[in-house]
C-alpha cells in the first residue's frame, strides 16, 4: 500500500527535529546518523533516501534550530511590555531556562566550538545561519553590525561559561554578569548612535 501524500516530507522533518535536538545537547562529532534515527523513530537504513550525507543533515538541522531559536526571541520581544526589546533578548538567552534546556537551546554555543574541524559547506552555511541572527539582533535594537556581532558573542560566550561550570551559584553570577554587561554595551553604542544623528 502507497504512503499517503506528504509522507516522506514529514518523515525528513522529524529526522530533521531529531538531529537538531541531539545536536543541542551533545554537538555534531558525538552524535551518529543511527542515534539520529533512532531518535526520529526510524531505522539507520532508510536515512539515505532523505539525505545525500550527514553534512546535509547537519545544515539543515543548523537552519531548523536557528528558526527555532528566532521564533523564542521574537517571543520574548512581543510578550515585553516595558523594558527595551533587546534587554528581553538579552534576558531570554541568558536565562536559567535557556541554560538548563540545551536541547531546545540555540544551536550556536553547541555548534561553535566544532566548526573549526568541520567541511567548508557545513562552515559556510553556519556563517549564513550566524548572520541571520546578527540581522534579528541588529534590527532589534537599531545598532550596527559590527556591534551585533560583538552582541551575539557575549550572549553565546557567556551561556557557554554558564553551562561549564559545576556550581549552580557561580553559573546564576556568570549569567547575571553577561546581562549586566550586555546591557550596558547596549547603552554605550546606542547613545553613541544617538549622538551621531544630533
Amino acid at each position: 500500500m502507497p504512503y499517503p501524500a506528504g509522507h516522506k516530507l514529514k518523515v525528513r522533518g522529524r529526522i530533521i527535529e531529531s538531529a537538531a535536538k541531539a545536536f543541542r545537547s551533545n554537538g555534531i562529532r558525538e552524535i551518529s546518523v543511527p542515534a539520529i534515527m533512532k531518535g526520529a523513530g526510524l531505522t539507520h537504513g532508510g536515512f539515505y533516501s532523505h539525505f545525500d550525507s550527514k553534512d546535509q543533515l547537519v545544515c539543515e538541522a543548523c537552519s531548523y534550530a536557528v528558526e527555532d531559536t528566532l521564533m523564542l526571541l521574537r517571543k520574548a520581544v512581543d510578550e515585553e511590555q516595558h523594558e527595551s526589546k533587546i534587554h528581553a533578548i538579552i534576558d531570554y538567552y541568558l536565562s536559567a531556562e535557556h541554560r538548563d534546556n540545551t536541547e531546545l537551546g540555540c544551536i550556536l554555543p553547541a555548534f561553535t566550538g566544532e566548526m573549526p574541524r568541520l567541511s567548508d559547506e557545513v562552515r559556510k552555511h553556519f556563517t549564513d545561519e550566524v548572520a541571520r541572527i546578527v540581522d534579528f539582533i541588529c534590527a532589534t535594537a537599531s545598532i550596527e553590525k559590527s556591534n551585533g556581532t560583538a552582541l551575539l558573542s557575549l550572549l553565546i560566550g557567556t551561556i557557554l561559561m554558564a553551562r561549564s561550570v559545576n556550581d549552580p551559584v557561580q553559573s546564576d553570577s556568570i549569567l547575571d554578569a553577561g546581562k549586566s554587561t550586555a546591557k550596558e554595551l547596549l547603552g554605550a553604542w546606542q547613545g553613541s548612535n544617538s549622538n551621531r544623528d544630533s
